[in-house]
């Protein structure tokens, strides 16, 4: 199991993006949170702006797929995609998880 984060710079966008991601099986679920203010260095430039943080819950069988659905859908040049691995969990929501995103 990943915990796979990613951030969008408007809500109508991580929307849009989640249901994607769910309605392809890629995600089982996705938590879109409340938008944040992140502090990065971007072409020489020190950028703050404003993101909607994404939770993505996936399966390492499916993370090819989904981070191909993330770059393909992102707004970003260069968007944050860390997938983290899930060491412990509740197994019966781990085994939803594994359910939701099999093909």
């Amino acid at each position: 199991m990943l915990l796979v984060l990613t951030n969008l710079p408007e809500r109508a966008a991580a929307e849009r993006l989640a249901d994607l991601l769910v309605e392809k099986r890629l995600a089982a679920c996705v938590n879109i949170l409340a938008p944040c203010r992140s502090v990065y260095r971007w072409q020489g430039a020190v950028r703050h702006d404003e993101e909607h943080p994404l939770l993505i819950k996936t399966t390492a069988e499916r993370y090819p797929a989904l981070e191909q659905a993330l770059r393909a859908g992102h707004p970003y040049e260069l968007p944050e995609i860390i997938a983290v691995p899930i060491e412990r969990g509740l197994p019966a929501y781990l085994q939803w998880v594994a359910a939701e995103t099999k093909t």
